[in-house]
């Protein structure tokens, strides 16, 4: 009797090609995108218009994601913090993540062409050209400003729903652009001080490397003094009110905080805290600007 013998198939890794997409970045991308949707007209727009746009942005990011994770593969496999992603450890071939990559970026232009406005799109494919070639392949690698420059591609979410909604790009759009531009480089050098080892394994010159632990410390502390300056402006030109004026304020000044105690610490064991707590601030400030937004137009509302 002949005995056949089976071989199971392999199930599709679902799970790995989702983590291609670094899900984490990619919600608060969307949020930031749906903040300056919510934020661009008094009235609430079109939940159509605002699917499509979400899904149109958010996938324009998990491309830009994904080619991350191809281009940077070889380094990727020397850091402890990015050893285990997908790439690395062959759950998706270069190949398949690049063919994953121009799937969802040629849907993303699609949807954002199409269903929303060029300039959208435009802006969109922008900052998944900035951040998948201009930062990953060039800045990241050739210069310890990399995040401050590279930081201008991952900064365009609420603009790019502002410009989703409005068609347009003005003043109060380029201010949320420019608070988590001035946002990005104390996030990032937070987790850069307590992860210098891993970078200088993979020879990426972070800022903690070349100009050392405190220089980096210093900077943090200057940033989130910028940033604190900056978020205030949406109250100074009348696009906010007192409830995100007081939110801003609460949340810079903890900002402040813990850029303070990392900078008087010796070691980095406060870094990790200041990072999280930057994500954290990040998310808070964007939902004040949304609390404040429509508390001031209910209140126009009721008093009209």
């Amino acid at each position: 009797m002949t005995e056949h013998i089976q071989t199971a198939k392999r199930p599709f890794p679902w799970k790995s090609y989702y983590e291609l997409c670094k899900p984490n970045v990619v919600f608060l991308i969307a949020f930031t995108a749906l903040a300056g949707m919510l934020l661009a007209m008094p009235d609430l727009p079109s939940i159509g218009l605002m699917a499509i746009a979400l899904l149109g942005i958010s996938l324009g990011s998990a491309a830009g994601a994904t080619v991350n994770h191809v281009v940077d593969h070889r380094i990727d496999a020397l850091m402890a913090r990015t050893m285990n992603r997908p790439v690395v450890q062959g759950d998706v071939t270069q190949k398949n993540a690049i063919i994953f990559a121009l799937l969802m970026g040629a849907i993303s232009m699609f949807l954002l062409v199409v269903y929303v406005n060029a300039l959208t799109a435009i802006l969109t494919f922008i900052s998944m050209i900035g951040y998948a070639v201009v930062y990953t392949m060039y800045l990241k690698r050739s210069t310890p400003h990399n995040i401050v420059i590279g930081g201008a591609a991952g900064a365009t979410p609420p603009l790019l729903g502002w410009t989703a909604i409005t068609g347009e790009v003005n003043t109060e759009a380029l201010l949320l652009f420019l608070i988590i531009f001035i946002w990005t480089p104390p996030h990032f050098w937070a987790l850069a001080i307590k992860r210098r080892e891993d970078y200088a394994r993979a020879d990426v010159p972070m800022l903690p490397l070349t100009h050392g632990v405190k220089f980096t410390k210093e900077h943090i502390v200057l940033y989130t003094l910028m940033l604190f300056a900056v978020t205030l402006m949406p109250f100074i030109i009348k696009m906010s009110g007192l409830i995100y004026l007081a939110g801003a304020v609460a949340l810079g000044i903890g900002f402040i905080y813990h850029a303070v105690v990392l900078y008087r610490e010796e070691g980095d064991d406060h870094a990790m805290k200041t990072f999280s707590y930057s994500i954290l601030y990040l998310g808070l400030l964007f939902a004040f600007l949304l609390l404040d937004h429509y508390a001031r137009e209910f209140i126009h509302a009721f008093f009209a």
